[in-house]
């Protein structure tokens, strides 16, 4: 039985260059790409590309559309808000004989009740 050797750095150099050329020899003896392939696949990218960027631009007008939305919401809001805090204003501010004469109308109510 023969006794096994381990390969040395000077063969372990040589196998790694052997194979480098193997590589680069099966890459060189591949015919050259066709140029209508290759204007083929360019056109497939571009338009792949086109339609992403297409579904981009409607994503972002519709995250556009729904922030302004929410803003038109929130002036809504902000009015209505505003409008009631008014009608509590003027609801406070009502004169004494204002006062005194929904007091007399809730006492007559009840009057008329018995």
């Amino acid at each position: 039985m023969p006794s096994f050797k381990d390969p040395g750095f000077q063969d372990r150099a040589a196998a790694a260059a052997a194979a480098k050329q193997q590589a680069l020899d099966k890459l060189r003896a591949k015919p050259p790409l066709d140029p209508a392939v290759l204007a083929e696949r360019t056109a497939a990218r571009l338009a792949k590309e086109a339609a992403e960027a297409e579904k981009r631009a409607a994503v972002k007008a519709a995250r556009e559309q729904a922030k302004a939305e929410a803003a038109a919401r929130a002036e809504q809001e902000r009015i209505a808000a505003e409008e009631a805090a008014a009608a509590a204003i003027q609801k406070q501010a009502m004169t004494e004989a204002e006062r005194k004469a929904a007091r007399d109308a809730r006492y007559a109510a009840r009057k008329a009740r018995k």
